[in-house]
């Protein structure tokens, strides 16, 4: 019998998907979650335009991806702009030919009870979260259609699909993802292009790192049956799967990486 030697500590393995050749885009690509994803597609091969407001954290990104062998680029981005998302998708299509994975991630929170809610607080999450993923899934859908094939993936959350006090606006414009994403799927299915939603629970981003340590602990412990948090990269798997030949008969889908918060 042999012995096992394997480290408990060492790196686990991830998901692994043969992306060599594609053109990938990501949005909220400078933190968190999107980073993960990211560094994904970039390790599977896909080439990756990475896009965001934070230009330093941007660099970053595409510093990791690039120095683990993948090729990436940084496109500075305001999500809400439809001008330049119009100009960053038709430069992917022109420049780099393509454009088959599109990763829909940008997103903010500005929570408070909805009786303390300004009109302001509510606009700039409905603009970012909703506008922002519309804006890139129009501008994606011209070459996508037109090369009869791609994959979208928008990022929504557990919040949009029970709701979350304290976060009227985020639930919404989450849960409005969903509906925006199903009705997409049905639009270009005919195209072979396939929509598919991804709802994290607690996952270790900036979101939750702004939680009081003691509180994050004991809403894991009472509310997530597999009692720890989420890692970005266990969603990023995720979208590797989403974003790969494998699910081509798979769209119009909601995918839950959330511990069992919402079973």
């Amino acid at each position: 019998m042999a012995r096992k030697t394997d480290d408990p500590n060492a790196p686990k393995p991830r998901l692994t998907v043969d992306l060599a050749g594609q053109v990938a885009l990501v949005t909220g690509a400078s933190r968190g979650i999107g980073r993960a994803v990211a560094a994904a597609l970039g390790r599977c091969g896909a080439r990756v335009a990475c896009a965001a407001r934070n230009v330093e954290k941007l660099h970053e990104t595409v510093a990791t991806i690039t120095a683990a062998g993948g090729a990436a680029e940084a496109f500075p981005c305001d999500v809400t702009q439809g001008e330049d998302v119009q100009k960053l998708v038709d430069s992917l299509a022109d420049g780099w030919g393509r454009l088959d994975i599109l990763v829909n991630n940008a997103g903010i929170t500005r929570d408070t009870l909805l009786a303390r809610m300004s009109d302001e607080q509510w606009d700039e999450v409905i603009d970012t979260n909703l506008r922002g993923t519309f804006l890139f899934a129009r501008a994606a859908t011209r070459p996508m259609m037109q090369a009869r094939y791609g994959r979208i993936i928008n990022i929504s959350s557990v919040s949009g699909i029970r709701g979350n006090p304290g976060q009227a606006n985020y639930s919404a414009s989450k849960a409005a993802v969903i509906g925006f994403s199903q009705t997409m799927a049905r639009e270009l299915g005919s195209r072979n292009v396939t929509v598919n939603v991804i709802a994290p629970g607690f996952v270790a981003t900036d979101m939750t790192a702004v939680m009081p340590p003691a509180m994050l602990e004991e809403a894991i412990k009472k509310m997530v049956p597999l009692k720890r948090i989420g890692q970005p990269e266990e969603v990023a798997d995720a979208v590797l799967f989403f974003a790969s030949p494998s699910s081509g008969f798979i769209t119009g889908q909601v995918l839950v990486v959330d511990g069992g918060f919402t079973v």
